[in-house]
């Protein structure tokens, strides 16, 4: 990624739903005023979501993600409308597409209906475009309306002619919730210039040329804050804190060297990491806190699933392949077994794990990190981040939290 492009998970991200050849690509394309989407006859032409990150006014920076078709059958059908139902939980909106001369009241009851009802259950906001409306008569909308409701979520469209194709815009953009002004990665926590040390290890994993996207944001939040952000190395961090003329107001620092930066910060210093910063806000920091805790309680035989929210390739001592497993072994003295998954692929089922341990989310949106989080609550099984399990390995994970306001009800 560039370091002026806006990271996915800062943007929007619009899904669109429906069958094989309902016209989603269409859609996509005429709301672009672009050729994104491949569009065809034959049907299964799209069979996996598709991506796409662009500028759509009156939104601004959004993800398009065009699914395969939810009527889709077969072996192979069947996991291409699973991985579309995945793509639910991590969209900000929903536009389900309707093709008009196809729909009847029998066939929406068994894909639509089923589909809007998973909207409202995940509180998805959602627009439903009913396509090919320059060929439908008065009444065939009538029976449509009947069916999904009048209101401002049903627009009838052409992509063909451009019909209501600006108030299908309008609309998406008017469905989006309104995000929380106060929600920060530690903006709220700074006060014009306050200096704040980030500590950036430079080694074999690190990328040639650039920082990572949690060190950028971080940084990008500091200066909206009026904050003064003073970026060193871990092998620096000494002599950084020995040249600045008062004690900085915090010392940000990856996971990786939270002991070695613990052990130079003085103790009157607010001291975290990068990825607490993006586990408060992504999600439940509090409930990533009592995740951590439960790693004293493992017992031989448990399972420990890691997640990592991106794909990378995997180097010599990656830290969630390598490290953590590592240290949680020495630290429980206990043998457990450890499983891997990245990106997208977060298992529904958490019965099989006695906890999970997930990176900060950087490249995940909110929404989809939350999910993961409401799936582990729900099924009873402690999930943390990295950095908050690292900080109590290394026994510093009271101090670690000190920045940070404790809810009332405590941990």
């Amino acid at each position: 990624m560039g370091m002026n492009e806006i990271p996915s998970a800062n943007r929007v991200q619009i899904g669109i739903f429906g069958r094989a050849n309902a016209g989603k690509s269409s859609i996509i394309n005429a709301i672009t005023g672009q050729d994104l989407a491949i569009i065809s006859g034959k049907k299964g032409t799209t069979t996996d979501p598709v991506t796409k990150a662009m500028e759509l006014l009156p939104l601004g920076p959004v993800v398009l993600i065009d699914t395969p078709g939810l009527d889709d059958t077969g072996y192979l059908g069947k996991l291409r409308v699973e991985k579309t139902r995945k793509v639910l939980n991590k969209v900000d909106i929903a536009v389900l597409a309707v093709d008009a001369k196809t729909a009847d009241e029998a066939s929406l009851r068994t894909i639509e209906g089923p589909l809007m009802r998973q909207f409202a259950e995940k509180k998805l906001p959602y627009v439903v475009a009913v396509n090919k409306a320059d060929l439908m008569t008065a009444a065939e909308q009538d029976k449509l309306a009947a069916f999904f409701g009048k209101g401002p979520h049903l627009l009838f469209v052409s992509a063909k002619t451009g019909q209501n194709i600006r108030e299908l815009k309008e609309c998406i953009a008017g469905a989006m919730p309104q995000e929380d002004g106060s929600k920060r990665l530690i903006g709220d926590l700074l006060k014009p210039n306050d200096t704040v040390v980030l500590v950036v290890p430079i080694d074999s994993a690190a990328p040639k040329g650039r920082l990572i996207l949690p060190q950028q944001q971080v940084i990008r939040d500091c200066l909206e804050a009026g904050a003064i952000p003073v970026v060193t190395r871990d092998t620096e961090l000494p002599r950084a804190l020995l040249a600045l003329s008062e004690k900085p107001k915090a010392v940000i620092t990856d996971s990786q060297v939270f002991k070695q930066a613990a052990g130079v910060t003085p103790k009157d210093v607010f001291l975290t990491s990068f990825s607490i910063l993006f586990s408060r806000y992504m999600g439940d920091l509090w409930q990533q806190v009592k995740g951590a805790e439960r790693i004293g309680s493992l017992k031989d035989g448990d399972t420990v699933l890691i997640s990592e929210g991106c794909t990378h390739h995997r180097q010599c001592g990656d830290i969630g392949t390598e490290q953590l497993p590592r240290l949680i072994r020495g630290f429980t003295g206990k043998k457990l077994d450890f499983c891997f998954t990245s990106g997208g692929d977060f298992p529904e089922d958490l019965s099989g794990a006695a906890l999970v341990v997930h990176c900060g989310g950087c490249t995940l949106n909110r929404r989809e990190m939350k999910y993961r989080l409401a799936l582990a609550y729900a099924q009873g099984v402690p999930m943390t981040n990295y950095g908050t399990a690292l900080a109590f390995l290394n026994g510093i994970l009271g101090r670690s939290l000190e920045l940070f306001q404790q809810p009332q009800e405590g941990l």
